[in-house]
């Protein structure tokens, strides 16, 4: 058990994962006793070695090979023995200045994907708010053609939702403009779900039927705000993998190709830090999509004040430099978070 681990045995399970990530190699006893940490001899190192991997921290990749650690040597040096660090001064002005500087909430999302990637050379990933997370702010009406009309749903935070409406009644271009200033004054403010069931709730009433202008606005923000877009993940830097010589084995690369081409699981895992609303770390087998190929995946929720509202990361092998990474994702989160409240 984790308990059991004495200070030494700690502090070898901590440069064992720190050498292994920086070298990519099995781990040796003379290796660690070079570095100058630790005043025992080579025979005591292999012992400390063996208990470690008799705990389940270590293993042996190859009989005569060193030691690598396991799943739950990562998860331990994660949860108890990681010293975390601060965002180089470049990279949080990298950060400020790739999300700061983007209009649109897409193009911001695209971004942060884009930076993380850049500066972690891990794949970025973002999950996209979930339409039925927006805040409505206003709805506008556009003629297409003599029975099709393009809605235009703006939500407070720069989130925009297109949708072609098909109409069997009459309606002029005044008439859709009318319809705009009356819902976007009746569901402003008001979450998008929420925004159904009030125009639910209007037609229900019975003055509605004797308002022509006000039932048509009405039968039109039903159809405008009946949405099916499902979140979104957008992934930027999957080719980072190549370069790790872990995945040089043409099956473990194919097995994680295969679950990102399987966006459902991952759009599960990244949806259980938003509703937990707090960073998470899923190394190999903890989660069904991180099992896959080996990686890990680094994930914190981002949003505002009022809601979170998507989820921000990167997915890379589970040899990653942690100590960098983790506080990578997490000021990315801060800051997307921020430039939100203000898009």
């Amino acid at each position: 058990m984790p308990d059991e681990l004495g200070e030494r045995e700690k502090e070898v399970l901590r440069a064992v994962v720190q050498e292994y990530i920086t070298t990519g190699g099995p781990v040796g006893s003379q290796q660690l006793t070079r570095r100058g940490e630790f005043e025992v001899s080579s025979a005591t190192m292999r012992n400390v070695l063996a208990d470690l991997e008799a705990l389940g921290f270590l293993e042996k990749p190859h009989t005569s090979a060193g030691r690598v650690p396991t799943d739950r040597g990562y998860r331990f040096y994660v949860d108890t023995l990681v010293k975390l660090r601060d965002p180089a001064p470049r990279d949080r002005e990298l950060i400020h200045a790739g999300l700061v500087h983007e209009s649109s909430l897409d193009e911001v999302l695209s971004e942060a994907s884009r930076v993380l990637h850049s500066l972690t050379r891990h794949a970025g990933v973002v999950l996209t708010p979930r339409p039925d997370a927006a805040v409505f702010q206003r709805i506008e009406f556009l003629r297409l053609r003599e029975n099709r009309v393009l809605a235009i749903l703006v939500g407070q935070n720069g989130q925009v939702h297109n949708k072609a409406l098909t109409v069997d009644f009459p309606v002029t271009s005044d008439e859709l403009i009318k319809a705009s200033n009356y819902l976007s004054e009746l569901l402003h403010q008001v979450p998008l779900e929420e925004a159904r069931e009030r125009i639910r709730a209007e037609m229900d009433q019975e003055q509605a039927l004797y308002n022509a202008l006000t039932a048509k606005a009405l039968r039109l923000g039903a159809a405008a705000t009946d949405l099916q877009t499902p979140e979104r993940v957008l992934i930027e830097g999957t080719g980072s993998f190549l370069e790790q010589p872990e995945f040089a084995d043409v099956e473990r690369i194919r097995a994680l190709f295969r679950a990102l081409d399987e966006k459902h699981k991952l759009l599960h895992l990244l949806d259980r830090v938003q509703r937990t609303k707090e960073m998470h770390v899923f190394i190999g087998a903890e989660s069904e999509f991180s099992a896959a190929g080996d990686v890990t995946v680094i994930a914190s929720p981002y949003g505002t004040a009022e809601a979170v509202l998507g989820t921000v990361g990167v997915i890379g092998p589970t040899r990653m430099d942690y100590r960098r990474v983790i506080p990578l994702v997490n000021f990315t989160a801060q800051v997307l978070s921020s430039v939100l409240e203000k898009v």
